[in-house]
């Protein structure tokens, strides 16, 4: 009994030392809060009263009915599973539940896009009608499309640009060529099978490589 009270003493002072690390009085309705998750930066909107809405990959809601285990923070581990079965939805969470930890970032986005932001109570509405389970997508629908549709009127994904840029870089550069190039003739010889077409389709893949670099 007193290990079961001191156990819930030192989780009663974790619990508020880490909401005492985020200052609620920072955040306006209908900013826009990112932090560091995973690989790559998570996004949400705050809607007040300490209510975080973002779009978030979670493979629970397809294996449980469990609303109440749905409900607890998403950890790493149900988030990348989510990302790989294309399971997510729009959820609200607390400040300390959306951030894991993470320092919050407010309205960083501002500087980056062109486009000015919307009305904070317009930016909120929005983010609370997307509110439900949707379709991920790592590349055309993420935590970013989400927020920048909300705040600035434009799904898009500034990280996922960036992400298909340096892809682009690394795949149709000069050095890809070559290695495509030598893959195919060295495939050819060790399977015996030089034939035109072989042949053709190592150059045609091999040149096309070389002028997209």
């Amino acid at each position: 009994m007193f290990l079961y009270q001191l156990l819930n003493f030192f989780f009663a002072a974790s619990k508020k030392e880490e909401d005492s690390k985020y200052d609620l009085s920072l955040y306006k309705r209908g900013d826009l809060l990112e932090v560091p998750r995973t690989l790559f930066t998570h996004f949400g909107i705050y809607l007040g009263n300490n209510r975080v809405a973002h779009l978030i990959p979670d493979i629970l809601p397809a294996i449980t009915k469990d609303k109440s285990a749905i409900a607890k923070m998403v950890t790493n581990n149900r988030l990348l599973m989510g990302v790989i079965t294309k399971v997510a939805s729009v959820r609200v969470d607390s400040v300390v539940d959306f951030a894991y930890g993470s320092d919050i970032l407010i309205n960083h986005m501002d500087k980056v896009c062109s486009q000015p932001p919307l009305d904070g109570d317009e930016v909120a509405r929005r983010a609370e009608k997307l509110l439900g389970s949707v379709t991920y997508s790592l590349l055309w629908y993420n935590c970013e499309h989400y927020v920048m549709y909300c705040r600035y009127g434009m799904a898009i994904s500034y990280q996922t640009y960036q992400f298909c840029t340096t892809v682009r870089k690394i795949v149709f550069s000069r050095m890809s060529a070559y290695l495509t190039a030598l893959c195919g003739v060295s495939f050819m010889l060790y399977l015996s099978c030089v034939t035109p077409l072989t042949v053709l389709l190592t150059a045609l893949i091999s040149f096309t490589i070389w002028m997209a670099s």
